[in-house]
């Protein structure tokens, strides 16, 4: 793969459509890039306060990489701390903590243009194995961020396309249903207005994961939810989608109270209550923004019309 120059690559945000906490435990995960918020390298010098601690960012992430056995990631890190000392920085408008892939972009810039020079991506999404391997070495560089990384934001910002996780963990390109830009379904991101930390909620994630209630809810109706939920929306089976969104929504209210940020859980609630929209998480949650789905976009503007939406995908 022919590197691009630094200033011309842009590196999208992604949204998590399903899959989130559910992919630790075997669900099916289905990720899309968002061209709204995008980022990319700028070399230097670092002028500005907000360039200056990118800059100085970067240099703790590739302290991190260093020691991470660049040969193995197939990283150039003397090329990039030579760029770090001439004061490169990454500049971007993806927000920080609100779950739409802030870090996934930063390492999947990192990748490319400081890794394997020779990499066939029109190949490599041929090979499942290949694609495997590539979302392992961004799943460990993304850990730096997160302590624990399944590597799936940073390969769906390092590949802009839409990517699909099968129940076998099997990774493939996926096309999503035509957008209809005056239907009146539509996906949106509620803004909750407050970052989340992905890190902490993982851990509490992990700990629920410890009783067996909680494990079996996760594997049996979480999953089952998340998955149907998956297949009627690429199907393009609006009524069975919002069926299982129901349900999904509704699981997650109970289970994951933490991941939800309080003032919000009324808003969930409405929705459900209401028929006319549903919730999820968008990543961690905690925070950032919340994920929903509509038939009816004008009536749902009309409820939350309090708060910030932005449509991702109309239908």
């Amino acid at each position: 793969m022919v590197k691009s120059p630094l200033q011309n690559s842009l590196y999208y945000a992604k949204v998590l459509l399903f899959g989130e906490y559910g992919i630790m435990e075997d669900a099916m995960g289905l990720s899309i890039p968002f061209e709204h918020f995008q980022g990319r390298f700028k070399a230097g010098p670092a002028l500005s306060e907000a360039e200056k601690a990118s800059n100085t960012s970067l240099k703790a992430f590739a302290s991190y990489l260093g020691g991470l056995s660049p040969a193995v990631l197939g990283l150039d890190i003397d090329r990039l701390n030579r760029d770090l000392e001439a004061g490169l920085h990454f500049e971007s408008n993806i927000p920080q903590g609100f779950g739409v892939g802030s870090s996934g972009a930063l390492v999947a810039a990192v990748y490319e243009q400081y890794g394997p020079a020779n990499l066939d991506l029109n190949s490599a999404l041929q090979d499942p194995d290949a694609i495997q391997d590539i979302k392992a070495r961004l799943g460990r560089m993304e850990s730096f961020f997160h302590g624990r990384s399944s590597g799936m934001d940073p390969l769906i910002c390092y590949l802009k396309i839409p990517m699909l996780m099968d129940r076998d963990r099997r990774l493939g390109q996926v096309t999503l249903p035509r957008e209809a830009p005056d239907g009146q379904g539509a996906i949106f991101l509620l803004n909750t207005g407050q970052p989340g930390e992905t890190q902490p909620l993982v851990s509490v994630f992990l700990e629920k994961l410890k009783h067996e209630g909680f494990r079996q809810m996760i594997r049996q109706e979480f999953n089952q939810y998340n998955n149907e939920c998956i297949k009627a929306f690429l199907n393009g089976k609006p009524g069975l989608l919002f069926k299982n969104l129901r349900s999904l929504s509704h699981l997650v209210l109970q289970h994951f109270q933490p991941m939800i940020p309080e003032k919000f859980r009324q808003v969930w609630q409405q929705g459900i209550d209401s028929g006319v929209y549903y919730l999820k998480l968008c990543g961690s949650g905690g925070g950032g923004y919340l994920l929903g789905f509509t038939r009816d976009l004008e009536q749902t503007q009309r409820l939350l019309d309090a708060y910030e939406l932005r449509v991702i995908h109309r239908f």
